[in-house]
C-alpha cells in the first residue's frame, strides 16, 4: 500500500485535532473544573494539587499547545494555504482562508499565552521556580487571567476552524 500525500495530509490533520482536543480539554478542565473546585477541597488535601496534579497537567497542557500549533502550520503548508491563512484571506480574497486564518491567529495568541504567560507564572505558583510570598499571588493572577483569556478565545477559534472546514470547503 502506497502512502501518498492524501494520507499524510489526513495523518497530520488527525495529529492536529488530537493535540487540539488535549489542549482545549485541559484548558477547559482548568477553568471550568479545577479553579472553581479547589476552594471546596479540604485544606489538608490541597497540597496534592501543586505537588502532584498541576506539574503533570501543565506538562501535557503546554506540549499539547505546541503540537497543535506545529501540526496546524504543517497542515496549512501541506495544503498550500499557509500564507493566505496567515494573511487572513487578504491576499487570496477567500472566505475559507479568512476563517482558517482567524482561527490560526487565535491559536497562535493562545499558544503564546501558554508558553510566555501561563507557564512561567504557574512555575512560581507551584514552586518549580523560586518566588517570594509577594510574587506568588501576582503570578497566580497573571496565569489565571491569561488562562481565562485563552478560554474565551478558544470559542471563536474553534468556530473559525470548524466553519472553515465545513462552511467554506
Amino acid at each position: 500500500m502506497e502512502l501518498g500525500m492524501e494520507f499524510w495530509q489526513f495523518f497530520v490533520r488527525w495529529l492536529h485535532v488530537l493535540s487540539g482536543v488535549m489542549w482545549v480539554g485541559l484548558l477547559w478542565y482548568f477553568n471550568f473544573v479545577q479553579t472553581p473546585t479547589v476552594p471546596t477541597i479540604p485544606e489538608d488535601l490541597r497540597p496534592a494539587i501543586p505537588k502532584h496534579i498541576m506539574p503533570v497537567a501543565l506538562f501535557w497542557f503546554r506540549w499539547a499547545a505546541l503540537s497543535t500549533i506545529v501540526f496546524g502550520l504543517i497542515l496549512a503548508w501541506m495544503n498550500g494555504y499557509l500564507a493566505d491563512a496567515l494573511a487572513i484571506g487578504l491576499t487570496s480574497g477567500g472566505e475559507r482562508d479568512a476563517m482558517i486564518g482567524i482561527g490560526m491567529w487565535f491559536g497562535l495568541i493562545m499558544a503564546f499565552n501558554v508558553w510566555f504567560i501561563i507557564w512561567p507564572n504557574q512555575q512560581k505558583v507551584i514552586g518549580l521556580v523560586e518566588a517570594s510570598d509577594e510574587e506568588k499571588p501576582k503570578a497566580a493572577r497573571a496565569a489565571a487571567l491569561a488562562s481565562r483569556t485563552n478560554t474565551m478565545l478558544s470559542i471563536p477559534m474553534l468556530y473559525a476552524m470548524v466553519s472553515a472546514q465545513n462552511l467554506y470547503a
